[in-house]
């Protein structure tokens, strides 16, 4: 059974027990059966569908049953730590993550595992019209006259921390100085038609015929054409890996263990690639209907940056970046007039 929750509702809960906010609170039934809450970011939504599908046709998914909520990150986030129930986590950036940890849901050593807490990867895109009438195939031509774009709010949404990591950073990997990242950011919220709450319902309104060009994941790009979506998609030269982290709460049944270990395990990883998401582990070939190559689907970027090594790591560059106050993004959008 699935359950959709309000993020905006369940960030009124602030005031349960503690008990309630931390993972114990999916039972077992003596015959080894579960009920597990998974919270996560909205574009998992479609893609966890076959995920769960095939977790439960193992042994260790066998009478394991799910509620999920699904809703922009940082909202996702904040609703946990006001209480929503919730076993399994999955988030679109480490500063949602490091939020259950000082809440004391998640426990500390959430990364320590062969894949640093990751569950699966993307890259950021730029999706234009079909035949791309206004010529996008690059950063630059973004921030031209008359040009549209839409990309979530970062101050609900981690994929458009992703997507402003990577508007930034193409400044810099081409020679640019911080002063011109900046100043291109400037350009680009001018230009933006539209800010949602989170990288699906950007998806939403670019379909429904906001803006010409929408900033997201190559995953969420590729499984909107899966579901008939009718535009075109490019990787630019210059993009970020998209980490996507998940962990299990404080307390939570085994199963919630065992079904991350599928998520990560070549079986999940495929199902995740056929959705377009980049596999963590080498899952053979295939077929990823909607991508620009069906059988090629993930090309390589010429110039691939990662939070970690271009902007030194999440703890820091939420900070410098991102901080309600002193952010240089915060504060450059503000400038903008998109706050």
């Amino acid at each position: 059974m699935r359950i959709k929750h309000k993020a905006a509702a369940a960030a009124t809960l602030a005031g349960m027990l503690a008990l309630a906010a931390c993972g114990g609170n999916s039972g077992a039934s003596e015959s080894g059966s579960a009920t597990l809450n998974l919270v996560g970011y909205s574009v998992l939504e479609q893609a966890n569908t076959g995920v769960i599908k095939d977790f439960q046709s193992t042994g260790a998914g066998q009478n394991v049953e799910f509620q999920t909520s699904y809703g922009a990150s940082g909202d996702q986030s904040r609703a946990v730590e006001a209480g929503q129930k919730a076993d399994l986590v999955h988030f679109s950036t480490e500063p949602d993550m490091t939020r259950l940890v000082d809440a004391g849901v998640v426990n500390k050593n959430w990364k320590s595992n062969s894949t640093k807490g990751i569950c699966a990867d993307s890259v950021v895109a730029i999706v234009v019209r079909k035949g791309n009438p206004k010529h996008i195939t690059s950063w630059a031509d973004l921030v031209k006259p008359g040009v549209g774009i839409v990309t979530p709010n970062p101050a609900s949404s981690g994929s458009a921390k992703w997507n402003l990591f990577a508007a930034y950073g193409q400044v810099i990997a081409q020679g640019g100085t911080p002063a011109q990242a900046g100043a291109y950011l400037t350009k680009f919220f001018k230009n933006a038609v539209a800010l949602p709450d989170s990288g699906r319902d950007a998806t939403t309104a670019f379909t429904g015929g906001t803006g010409d060009a929408l900033i997201s994941y190559e995953n969420e790009a590729i499984l909107a054409r899966q579901s008939g979506a009718d535009f075109d998609y490019f990787i630019p030269a210059q993009t970020v890996l998209i980490e996507t982290p998940c962990a299990v709460t404080k307390g939570a049944p085994k199963a919630s263990s065992d079904f991350i270990k599928f998520q990560k395990s070549k079986e999940g990883q495929k199902d995740y690639a056929e959705t377009g998401f980049r596999p963590l582990v080498d899952v053979g070939s295939v077929t990823v209907d909607g991508a620009n190559d069906p059988s090629n689907p993930f090309p390589t970027p010429k110039t691939l940056l990662t939070v970690d090594k271009d902007f030194g790591g999440w703890t820091a560059a939420n900070t410098k970046y991102f901080d309600e106050k002193s952010g240089i993004v915060t504060k450059i959008q503000a400038a903008a007039g998109k706050s």
